[in-house]
């Protein structure tokens, strides 16, 4: 049968004269001696299998070798584990196989015409001969042999007949090797059990298929296992290099490069998640960044369309009134819209009487205000005095929220549905940088001294510190006296103290509003000292140029509301930079107050606890201290405190500069009560002393996250369309809900409120800071970008949710005017709320369109952006015949 076109694999079926052929080759001593004297015997293999095939037998090298291995096992096998039976052995291979492995002398061959003949290797009949004649050339073994009849007792002999060789001499023992080597040649074993004769089963060992199209075996493993057992004879060469072998196989530098190679491929497919993860976060912030710039364009659009639809109701109200119709205004050569509005509202009708009517809804509020010393209305407890019922009851909306916020507090690990705070205005963005500096070794000092009662306005090195620090930040013409410096635990307590010594129980101070509540509650719960509020809103008429400005005029007029009323005003405070507005006061503004309250002979408390918290640099904060001459110095107060402007809100420290030493005695009396720990004095003065690190380090980084903070959520607000006051100091920003009211009252402003805090974010709403107007909020963005984030969803969810409401609630009822008041919103952003829509034609009149006119052109730079002379270059045909019907007018 011709087997050349058949692909054998290695462990194919061996005849009995086959396997005879193979082991008179492999038993040869030359090639004995080669495979013991080499690492890599498969040249060896491949010439045995080159001679088989010229005496008919083809196989290949790889068969060859892959059937003396399995032959060598089972014959350890039957020697290691006696398998034989009494009287012999069972397996017709096993004398030729002990001949060679034990060493024995080689099989006798006798010499005929040059040639060697062999001899009978095992004694029975001779069941097979083959005779096959070699040639010089065909062995390639350095000798020619010529083969004779080598019998083979073929049949299977029975394990209970006596075998018909005899025992081997008792001499002849395996010989054992090291402990390792026992154990490799025990697996191997084990893995040979079902290998005999007899079952036929093959071993199965993973092989490659060379491209010459033979089965290559694992020239490794074929090696291991042909020295597992040391024999006697091998060369002391080739015992240390299978020792070295061993010890190759066994190198604890194999797992090492193995782990490395682990730990590289695990880093990088690391890395390529990473760089997918920031793949895919630029792709989103290329979006947002798309939908915004779609967005602006949109609204762009929208207020151009406003613009011009304004414009054409006014000049169809003015064709109407030329053509000779009723009108109640004419409008005279040269007077422009701020002042025709002005002339409208001066004139009864609609707009009269709603002004009146706010103006009667204002002083009712003071008197209001004003009757809070009488607490006759509430229940009174009868454990406490009257002073203290009120106080029992004296809470608003902050309050209430401050303590739903403290019940439910957000936490990304423990309560991640609490309530975030926007609120509170808290700096929260530099907490790593304080706690580093403040537990710094300088800190750190426990001097017997700060353990003991201070001088009551405070050490003398804490307020030499204080005076240097206010000389240099507030930019003091003359360097500024540690005399004229007290320091209490906050300003509240700098607020309560200067409201008992300034003022006599039921007399006020005068502020302006949207402003800070906690002053109300700080001088009134102490002083039974009552506040006179100057209202601001948000229109632009008259001396006003931009919402809520404060003006002499609004300070004279709340001033002389007041005393009609029979309310004595001792002092004026003044915020800078404004809480919640964010204004910053200029300088002539602050001297046009200084000298409003010089004339009425008040006392001015200035509180500029903000003004290290200014974020942009193209806005510059003036204080009082840092003016040339003081109007009134002995009536003018400066307060400051280290809790907004260096993040620590949890350390009580205020300090107050006044020049007038019968005020200053009188507020140091009252620092018993509101005295500051010795070390926290010694801290705060370490920390103001470092001005490298506070100009270097800290402001640097508080500055640059106040203005990301703040650029996030305004963005934010932009995509909503809701306007707001764009400032550039304090925590907050001051926007307009306006548009979220159906009704524009107070009422619907606390039902806002209470709706972002049933959705897990608490505000600030304007009822809180004593805003004339519904509808505005302050919301505080010096936090985290992640709870900025998180809260900027649950506001975005509360307005998409009111605004379908107020859209289902405008389709069931006919078209309406807006309400007066609505009709301007911020000078600082284009975006407009969506209740400024023109009004209807039919109840619209000229000052109503002057006026929104006026509104929409401050609140974008449309005009700015769209010039005559841009307009004459892009489109110079047009502009040439506009020109011209100009000139025919």
């Amino acid at each position: 049968m011709d087997f050349r076109g058949k692909k054998y694999e290695r462990g194919s079926n061996w005849s009995d004269p086959e396997v005879v052929e193979l082991l008179q080759l492999w038993a040869d001593e030359s090639v004995q001696i080669e495979l013991e004297s080499c690492l890599r015997n498969q040249h060896v293999f491949n010439r045995i299998a080159e001679v088989l095939r010229e005496k008919g037998i083809h196989r290949t090298g790889d068969q060859c070798r892959e059937k003396i291995k399995k032959m060598k096992l089972e014959y350890r096998r039957i020697k290691d584990n006696s398998k034989a039976p009494r009287g012999g052995r069972t397996w017709k291979f096993y004398e030729v196989m002990d001949r060679v492995l034990t060493s024995r002398p080689a099989l006798a061959y006798g010499s005929l015409s040059g040639s060697m003949m062999a001899q009978q290797v095992l004694q029975g009949s001779m069941v097979e001969s083959y005779h096959h004649q070699f040639t010089s050339s065909a062995l390639p073994f350095g000798h020619s042999q010529h083969p004779e009849l080598m019998e083979i007792k073929c049949e299977e002999v029975n394990s209970d007949d006596h075998s018909l060789t005899p025992e081997p001499p008792q001499a002849m023992s395996y010989q054992q090797g090291s402990p390792e080597e026992q154990e490799m040649e025990r697996a191997f074993l084990e893995r040979a059990q079902n290998d005999s004769p007899i079952s036929r089963v093959e071993i199965p060992i993973e092989t490659s298929v060379s491209p010459s199209g033979f089965s290559e075996p694992n020239m490794a493993n074929s090696s291991r296992i042909q020295n597992v057992v040391p024999r006697p004879g091998f060369s002391a060469l080739h015992r240390l290099r299978k020792k070295r072998k061993g010890q190759r196989l066994r190198d604890p530098l194999d797992d090492l490069l193995l782990k490395t190679l682990t730990s590289q491929r695990a880093m990088e497919e690391r890395f390529l998640q990473m760089e997918e993860r920031r793949f895919q976060r630029d792709l989103d912030v290329e979006e947002r960044r798309m939908q915004l710039e779609q967005r602006r364009f949109e609204l762009e659009r929208e207020h151009e369309f406003r613009m011009f639809n304004v414009f054409a109701q006014m000049l169809s109200i003015l064709k109407q009134s030329h053509s000779g119709s009723s009108s109640t205004v004419a409008m005279p050569q040269g007077l422009d819209f701020s002042q025709a509005l002005s002339e409208i509202e001066g004139m009864g009708g609609r707009g009269s009487n709603q002004q009146e009517m706010r103006v009667r809804s204002l002083a009712k509020r003071r008197i209001d205000m004003h009757s809070f010393c009488n607490p006759s209305g509430f229940q009174r407890s009868p454990y406490l005095s009257a002073r203290g019922n009120f106080a029992n009851v004296f809470q608003g909306s902050t309050e209430e929220g401050y303590k739903a916020y403290h019940a439910d507090k957000y936490d990304e690990d423990k309560n991640p549905n609490g309530i975030i705070n926007f609120g509170t205005s808290e700096n929260k963005l530099c907490f790593d940088l304080m706690s580093k500096r403040l537990t710094q070794a300088d800190m750190n000092l426990m001097d017997p001294s700060l353990l003991q009662y201070p001088d009551w306005k405070g050490h003398l090195f804490l307020r030499e510190e204080v005076a240097r620090f206010l000389t240099y930040y507030c930019k003091a013409p003359a360097p500024l006296k540690a005399e004229n410096v007290i320091v209490l635990n906050g300003c509240g307590s700098l607020f309560s103290a200067l409201a008992t010594v300034l003022c006599d129980p039921g007399e006020a101070i005068l502020i302006a509003t949207p402003c800070y509540s906690g002053i109300a509650q700080s001088i009134f719960l102490y002083g039974n000292v009552k506040l006179v509020y100057a209202y601001l809103d948000s229109k632009i008429t008259g001396t006003s140029t931009r919402p809520f400005q404060l003006t002499v005029e609004k300070l004279e007029k709340a001033l002389q509301d007041a005393q009609a009323e029979g309310v004595t005003v001792r002092a004026l405070i003044l915020l800078n930079p404004q809480n919640p507005l964010g204004d910053i006061y200029s300088l002539s503004e602050l001297r046009d107050y200084l000298e409003f309250a010089k004339r009425h002979e008040l006392h001015v408390i200035v509180d500029e606890i903000y003004m290290l918290s200014v974020f942009d640099e193209s806005a510059t904060f003036h204080s009082v201290l840092g003016m040339d001459r003081l109007p009134d110095p002995q009536r003018t107060h400066v307060m400051w405190g280290i809790t907004k402007d260096f993040a620590v809100s949890g350390i009580r420290f205020g300090t107050l500069y006044t020049e007038n030493q019968d005020v200053a005695n009188a507020v140091a009396s009252l620092c018993y009560f509101h005295g500051v720990c010795g070390p926290v004095q010694h801290k705060v003065a370490q920390l103001l002393r470092d001005r490298d690190w506070i100009n270097q380090v800290y402001l640097r980084a508080n500055h640059a996250r106040l203005k990301a903070a703040h650029t996030y959520v305004t963005d934010e607000l932009k995509t909503l369309g809701v306007p707001f006051l764009n400032r550039n100091a304090g925590f907050f920003v001051w926007i307009d809900f306006r548009k979220y009211l159906k009704t524009g009252t107070f009422e619907e402003e606390l039902l806002l409120w209470k709706r972002f805090l049933d959705n897990k974010v608490l505000l600030s709403c304007g009822k809180a800071f004593e805003c004339s107007e519904p509808g505005w909020f302050r919301i505080i963005f010096a936090d985290k970008t992640h709870r900025l984030q998180l809260g900027m969803q649950r506001i975005r969810k509360v307005l998409e949710e009111r605004e379908q409401e107020i859209l289902a609630e405008e389709k069931e009822q006919p078209c309406q005017s807006d309400q007066d008041g609505k009709a301007d919103s911020t000078d600082e952003v284009i975006f407009v709320s969506r209740h400024q829509d023109p009004i209807c034609a039919t109840s619209s009149s000229l000052g109503d369109l002057i006026g929104l006119l006026q509104q929409q052109m401050r609140s974008s730079d449309w005009l700015q952006k769209n010039t005559a002379e841009q307009f004459a270059q892009e489109k110079p045909e047009i502009y040439d015949v506009f020109s011209k019907l100009v000139g025919k007018q």
